[in-house]
């Protein structure tokens, strides 16, 4: 008997129908991948896949009958979806599911259009955590929502058709760059300088911004949009790359936004493809890149009076329906990479292709910022997994004291629910293209399957 704990390759274990299985489902991530550049974008092609599927819109106050499946667009930013079970949910409670749709981005200020030696540029202000070099050269598109003076909402999305044009941040040719090449990193990278080029074409006859008002004459023709519009816009700049398969077998997918919509869509299908009586609640979440604050973010109270609005409709005590709940938080880790492998301790850490992993603990140091789940709960989900056949893993997210990170977590947690990370090992993570296994991907969604079941 072999009594030493070994990890299992997706793809070394799968057969042809397995392996079959994992491409056709990254073809529907890669469309969702492809339409949800943004966590508006990302909420609003979830709901098209959820009225597909009969699921019908829910506010606050609405009365939930067993059954029913449902959701709550949250501001058009983050989406809580419901299959109302017929479980004993004062015994079994809630299968939570979250996962964040957004990502690390360009935001573009209040203030943003200028123009300097007849450029015109959009100043930005990064979110979440980037490397800046990273964001230089390459084709970006702008995407997100204004409301002009009138009241009305106009919808962008510019650099994603071939026809389009794209934005661009310069860099400073190498022959130019040797004080450059001494500085530190970190410290070589101005986060004022990542600015869009948005145009070069003056107005004819004018001495002073003429090709600021000629982008400005543009805007206007083609959306309505003034200059003091902008003080009401949320645009973001996002990678125009569509997702691409890697590798002479297609082993992987080079993305935007992996991080974390690699966890939201196989929560999504695993929700609607779900055999269950139980009830499950999941949710696409808004700001964990910053710390899921606001009215969309995780630190909201929406989720306790969705749960107490279901314990309210079953006629279950709202505190004992929490204390019954489980949640699995569907974030991304780091995936270990052999060419930094110095950043990693490699008994513990999540390799790619070896399925969906989870994270026992994140934060950092000594794992502060942290939910740390309990043994039980990890038994728990261990035999839920070993009954599905869900090939599965554990990491943490690179060496003690390198660095560390969070997710959402901690947040459900302290609603009393039991809670767990569990999410797809990512190669360069909050780049601008990140990488994933096809096999962990599929993992994921057979895990968070099974959970739901």
């Amino acid at each position: 008997m072999d009594l030493t704990y070994k990890r299992t390759n997706v793809y070394a274990a799968a057969d042809a129908a397995e392996t079959d299985a994992i491409m056709a489902y990254a073809e529907g991530y890669k469309r969702f991948l492809d339409s949800s550049k943004t966590e508006r974008e990302a909420v609003s092609t979830a709901v098209k896949l959820l009225e597909a599927k009969g699921y019908k819109p829910y506010a606050l106050g609405d009365k939930i009958s067993k059954g029913d499946k449902l959701y709550l667009n949250n501001r058009g930013k983050s989406l809580f979806i419901l299959r109302a079970g017929k479980a004993d949910i004062a015994k079994n409670g809630v299968r939570i599911l979250v996962a964040h749709v957004d990502s690390p981005r360009l935001d573009l200020k209040q203030v943003p259009l200028y123009e300097k030696a007849n450029i015109a540029y959009f100043k930005t202000h990064y979110y979440g955590g980037i490397k800046k070099y990273h964001w230089l050269t390459i084709p970006l598109a702008l995407h997100g929502v204004v409301v002009l003076k009138s009241g009305k909402k106009v919808e962008i999305a510019i650099g994603e058709k071939d026809s389009d044009p794209v934005f661009y941040i310069t860099d400073l040719l190498p022959h130019l760059s040797q004080e450059l090449n001494n500085a530190k990193i970190g410290d070589g990278f101005s986060a004022e300088n990542l600015n869009l080029v948005v145009g070069g074409i003056p107005v004819k006859g004018e001495e002073k911004d003429a090709v600021k008002k000629n982008v400005l004459a543009l805007l206007n023709a083609e959306y309505g949009i003034e200059e003091e519009d902008f003080l009401s816009a949320e645009l973001e700049a996002v990678p125009a790359a569509k997702a691409r398969d890697v590798g002479f077998d297609r082993a992987y997918i080079a993305s935007y936004g992996h991080d974390d919509r690699v966890c939201a869509y196989p929560e999504i299908t695993a929700t609607v493809d779900a055999d269950t009586n139980e009830t499950v609640l999941t949710i696409l979440a808004d700001k964990e890149e910053i710390g899921s604050v606001g009215n969309t973010g995780m630190q909201c109270i929406l989720i306790r009076d969705i749960l107490d609005a279901i314990a309210k409709n079953y006629g279950v005590d709202p505190a004992v329906l929490r204390q019954s709940s489980k949640c699995v938080s569907a974030d991304v880790t780091a995936g270990f990479d052999p060419a930094y492998a110095s950043a990693f301790e490699e008994m513990n850490v999540s390799l790619v292709h070896h399925g969906v992993a989870m994270s026992k603990f994140t934060g950092r140091g000594g794992k502060s910022g942290s939910n740390d789940a309990s043994a039980e709960y990890v038994g728990y989900l261990r035999k839920v997994f070993k009954d599905a056949g869900v090939i599965w893993q554990t990491g943490e997210l690179g060496r003690v004291d390198l660095g560390g990170g969070g997710t959402v977590a901690l947040f459900i947690a302290n609603n009393n629910i039991d809670t767990v990370d569990l999410g797809v090992p990512v190669l360069s993570m909050h780049s601008p293209d990140e990488l994933v296994s096809k096999a962990d991907v599929y993992s994921a969604y057979k895990a968070f399957k099974a959970f739901a079941e």
